[in-house]
């Protein structure tokens, strides 16, 4: 783990591949610190939803709402408010190891207000992707997200939309590569050796769609 990494550091690696002044905070005054604010959370959740990392993977018995849903299932229940990507990774009844997998569900907007899952069973627990702290991040992502932010924030930073074209590249290729080479696909490649191959398998499978 990138263990002391935060928002601002990830930043400042960005600013430094740009060949700018590092910045002290989000709030510090600069253009770059206002940059880095207004761009950070984005990118940064952008990039959690390009793969599923390995330690952005989380297991959750979802609560039931006191809410009925307005529509032909019975119940729905109260998606995590750290996810990802807004849809779970995988959905059973049981908290059993090896419990089958469950596809009688739909996500839908409770009548007050959020996500929610809504089905028939009455227990569900789901596999999803969380965000986490950047102190959590390991170092093949800290360096991805650096690259990420060092692409966005280079025509901002330098005036210059060649080096926001390189730094693109640098992260994830080029577009003949539907923007999966680069960096990321070497970041990619260290993160599933951490992972089982249906997590791998299934990430191949929604990328080839």
């Amino acid at each position: 783990m990138a263990v002391g990494d935060t928002e601002v550091s990830v930043c400042n690696k960005a600013l430094l591949l740009l060949g700018a002044e590092a910045i002290t905070s989000f709030s510090d005054g600069t253009p770059a610190a206002q940059a880095c604010s207004t761009l950070f959370t984005e990118v940064k959740m952008q990039t959690f939803g390009m793969y599923p990392w390995s330690f952005t993977i989380a297991k959750a018995a979802l609560n039931r709402d006191t809410v009925s849903p307005a529509n032909e299932y019975e119940h729905q229940y109260i998606l995590p408010n750290d996810m990802v990507t807004g849809v779970p990774r995988a959905v059973r009844t049981s908290s059993l190891a090896g419990a089958a997998l469950f596809k009688v569900w739909e996500i839908a907007q409770s009548s007050t207000g959020g996500a929610v899952l809504i089905t028939d069973a009455t227990e569900i627990h789901i596999d999803y992707q969380k965000a986490v702290s950047e102190g959590l991040m390991p170092s093949y992502f800290v360096q991805l997200l650096a690259y990420q932010m060092a692409w966005h924030l280079a025509e901002v930073i330098t005036d210059q939309t060649t080096k926001s074209e390189y730094w693109r590249s640098v992260a994830l290729g080029t577009a003949a590569e539907s923007l999966r080479g680069g960096y990321f696909r070497q970041a990619a490649n260290i993160d599933a050796g951490g992972q089982t191959p249906s997590v791998v398998g299934d990430y191949l499978l929604v990328d080839v769609r």
